[in-house]
């Protein structure tokens, strides 16, 4: 009797301890998040450079040559790129500060002057008010109030704000949300050392890390860890590679695009369309925003043309370019993948939305592996750095 309560003690202590240590570990993980996902970033990175290394080392370069030269190339590719073509970005986004809030003005007009006669037939009010706004408010005489049997009212303080001021304030609010980590210059700098750093010593010898890791798992259990360790890699290595050269094309198409359309800072536009191709689904609607935006400053058909030219961009990417760069991709789920975007954005902000589709593929890859008892139906193991 006395060994079972001792016993039960003990059991409810081991449960107490792990209880506390996973809250710890959760507590831990919450304060040193931004750290996590940086060095998340840091292994994707590795895992590109990694692909580049073992080609490398069959031309007999060592890989602890190898991968500094990648990653110091890739920088200084960067750094020409941005010196040739910043002062034309400079001056365009100069431009693009200056003219979005016009942009976003002729819009609310349009609007108005367009949908004048639907909106009038819910709220009351006609087409002319729509367009040019409410009359200013006048105080009513005594005379005219006590005639009318009206209590006297005073005016209105002021106009209530345009669509315009609204979106532009949204736009700050969002900034401010999403952007907590990028707040400081030098947070932003360390950041990126740390990839750096992290992707070149991941390159130059990654199983030195991964028995590491196999170390902290159950003997038993480690072929099947290392299978799914590898296939994990090698997808994500295929998909970092195939955002990366996505990146480039379109940014480069959307680019000469908009300056064929002459449309206003098409440069910046494109560099960021390009950047917000790493961001699946999400990144090219938020791209295609100011660009529309633009159009609206010289006409809405020009407006309706850079419509028409991103749909286009992005069918073509989505049914001709991505199946050629990746035949054998990562099949997530669309609402999935929003969800899992909105809520990592929502929680972790700017990093959280970068890696949410990786994080995913990774999350999905293993609990696939982990439940699935047939080998043949395991993913290929690459061979080399992965």
């Amino acid at each position: 009797m006395i060994g079972t309560e001792s016993g039960r003690r003990n059991e409810s202590i081991l449960t107490a301890g792990l209880v506390i240590g996973l809250a710890v570990a959760l507590l831990l993980l919450w304060h040193t998040r931004t750290l996590v996902l940086t060095i998340f970033l840091g292994v994707l990175f590795a895992l590109a450079v990694s692909a580049g290394v073992d080609r490398l080392e069959r031309w007999r370069v060592p890989r602890g040559l190898a991968a500094p030269v990648i990653v110091l190339a890739f920088v200084a590719l960067l750094a020409g790129f941005g010196t040739w073509i910043g002062p034309t970005v400079r001056e365009q986004t100069m431009e693009l500060r200056t003219k979005l809030p016009e942009a976003l003005g002729k819009l609310e007009l349009w609007v108005r002057s367009r949908g004048g006669g639907i909106i009038a037939t819910i709220t009351g009010l006609s087409a002319d008010t729509l367009a040019t706004g409410p009359a200013p408010n006048v105080a009513p005489t005594p005379l005219d109030s006590a005639a009318a049997g009206v209590p006297i009212r005073p005016p209105a303080s002021a106009a209530p704000p345009s669509l315009r001021d609204r979106l532009l304030a949204q736009l700050g609010g969002v900034g401010r949300f999403f952007l907590p980590v990028i707040s400081s210059t030098l947070a932003v700098f360390a950041g990126i050392v740390l990839v750096l750093f992290l992707a070149i010593y991941l390159a130059i010898d990654p199983q030195i890390y991964r028995r590491g890791l196999l170390r902290l798992i159950p003997r038993a259990r480690r072929p099947r860890a290392n299978e799914m360790m590898g296939a994990i890699a090698m997808t994500l290595r295929k998909w970092l590679v195939t955002q990366l050269i996505a990146m480039v094309v379109i940014g480069s198409v959307t680019t000469a695009v908009l300056l064929a359309l002459n449309v206003r800072a098409a440069i910046p536009l494109g560099i960021l369309a390009g950047l917000l191709e790493f961001v699946p689904t999400l990144g090219p609607i938020l791209s295609a925003l100011p660009a529309i935006a633009m159009g609206f400053v010289d006409s809405p058909q020009k407006a309706l043309a850079v419509t028409i030219a991103y749909v286009i961009i992005q069918f073509i990417e989505n049914h001709l370019l991505i199946p050629i760069l990746m035949k054998e991709g990562i099949d997530l789920p669309p609402a999935l993948t929003i969800v899992m975007q909105a809520l990592m954005a929502i929680v972790f902000g700017i990093l959280g939305l970068l890696v949410a589709v990786p994080m995913l593929a990774t999350v999905m890859i293993a609990a696939r592996m982990a439940t699935d008892e047939d080998p043949a139906s395991i993913p290929a193991v690459p061979q080399g750095g992965g």
